[in-house]
This record gives C-alpha cells, sequence and structure tokens, in this order.
C-alpha cells in the first residue's frame, strides 16, 4: 500500500489505436474500451488501480493515431522502460507511442486547446486493407465543390446542436464551438474532411460528413448546410457518417495557427 501520494508522479501518453473492436475510448461497465485496456495494463505493471484521463472520448468504432492521456503513478525505472512495460501488456490494436513525466498541473482534457480529426471516405468500394478505416461511398460520386461551399458556412464561432447528438446520460455541454478550419481534400477516388477545431460535440464530426457528403451527391443544397446550423436543432435531414471513417488525428495543448 502507498503511505503518501507525494512520491507519485504525472506522466503523459501519446497513443494510436484501432478503435474497429471497442466501445469507443470511455471505460464502460459491459464491454471492451480502449481507457479499459489501459487501465488493466497500467494495473499489472504497478500492482495497483490506475485511473487514465483522455483528452477527449472517441465514439464505438472510432480510430486515433494521437489521443493523449495522463496517469499518476510511482515509477523509479524511467520512461522508456515504463513504455515498453505498457506496450507488452496491451492488445496490437492499442500502441502507446510516447511516454514523458509532465508536472502535476498537466490535465490531458483540461489543458488541451485544440483537436484535429480527419475523415476518409472512397467512391466505390474500399479495398480490403483499408476498410476498417475508410467509408465506402459505393455507387456515389461526390461534388467537391459543392462540398466546400458548404463547408464554408460551418467555420467559425458557432452553437452546433443540429449537428450534435445527445449521448442520453443527462450530460450537459455548451453546444457553441469554434471550428477554426474545415477542409476538403480529394486524390482521386479517396475524399479527406479535416476538422480541426477548439472542440467538438457528440457525433459532430460524423454528423458534418454525413451532411457534406449529402451535399456532395446532390441531395442538400451548399445553402442547406447554412440554415441547417442557423436552426440549432437537430433534424432527421442530419446523417451521421459511419464511425468508421473517423480518425482523432491531434491533440494540441497550444492553439495551432490557422
Amino acid at each position: 500500500m502507498r503511505e503518501s501520494n507525494a512520491t507519485l508522479s504525472r506522466w503523459r501518453c501519446l497513443c494510436s489505436y484501432d478503435g474497429t473492436n471497442y466501445l469507443g475510448w470511455q471505460k464502460q461497465p459491459k464491454g471492451q474500451s480502449v481507457q479499459g485496456c489501459i487501465e488493466q495494463a497500467l494495473q499489472k505493471t504497478f500492482s495497483v488501480k490506475t485511473k487514465t484521463i483522455g483528452a477527449g472520448r472517441t465514439d464505438a468504432g472510432v480510430h486515433a493515431l494521437g489521443q493523449i492521456f495522463h496517469f499518476d503513478a510511482e515509477w523509479r525505472h524511467g520512461s522508456d522502460k515504463l513504455l515498453k512495460a505498457l506496450r507488452v501488456r496491451l492488445p496490437e490494436d492499442i500502441q502507446p507511442l510516447e511516454l514523458v513525466e509532465v508536472p502535476s498541473s498537466f490535465h490531458a482534457l483540461c489543458s488541451a486547446r485544440g483537436k484535429y480529426y480527419v475523415y476518409r471516405a472512397v467512391e466505390g468500394h474500399a479495398l480490403p486493407m483499408e476498410m476498417r478505416y475508410v467509408h465506402s461511398l459505393k455507387n456515389q460520386s461526390l461534388d467537391i465543390v459543392s462540398m466546400r461551399a458548404g463547408a464554408d458556412h460551418l467555420v467559425g464561432r458557432h452553437d452546433f446542436s443540429s449537428f450534435a447528438a445527445s449521448r442520453g446520460r443527462g450530460e450537459e455541454e455548451s453546444p457553441v464551438k469554434e471550428l477554426w478550419r474545415l477542409d476538403l481534400v480529394r486524390s482521386g477516388r479517396h475524399i479527406k474532411i479535416k476538422a480541426l477545431g477548439g472542440g467538438f460535440l457528440y457525433k459532430m464530426v460524423r454528423s458534418i460528413a454525413g451532411a457534406l457528403f449529402d451535399v456532395g451527391t446532390g441531395k442538400l443544397n451548399p445553402d442547406d448546410i447554412r440554415d441547417l446550423l442557423e436552426r440549432r436543432k437537430r433534424t432527421r435531414i442530419v446523417k451521421t457518417a459511419p464511425a468508421r471513417g473517423l480518425c482523432l488525428e491531434k491533440v494540441y495543448y497550444r492553439r495551432p495557427k490557422v
């Protein structure tokens, strides 16, 4: 048993994961989560329950290249050995990439200043090796010019209630968020929707992606995006794009230049 918290150090970890087989980042009462697997690995390493705090909660099936979490633990053998100890105790689809000791004032969630997400889609059918990470549009083709015109309405500080979903747990969060950039990039059949902002609501990026895909296929007009935003209320018009196409690329602890 630890005699005092005075010997605890705070550690910040950068990790990547394939979210296909998980119910999301956050630990769940039932079912497998990324956070739950990491805390199990930490408990085996330290022989005591160790709580983690993540920079944000990715949904079930969503991936991460740059998730950040922190935890407090007593460890006197250096960060490299701690990183190796975590790696051997985690499944192959969760990979800690970097581990550093940080001041106790650092908080993975509260210290975060922005996040960068990318939604990936492909016209036609995704190849077998990319199916877990890309949304297949099958027989649909996209008008990227119209999608960019629709995306322009979303950049800035807005009430994004129309592009969010309820978690159904009585949780309250301000629907006002600032979207710094929303870029659409095409490379052959592949399309990326790149979203950089100060914060995102539950299913916000996937809802924006779903609405922009409908603009790209002609189901919606670019100005419909502005009208939906101004409603400040979720309607059936906005569809949520599948989780597999979304990835948390990076968490910023200083506001990036845009």
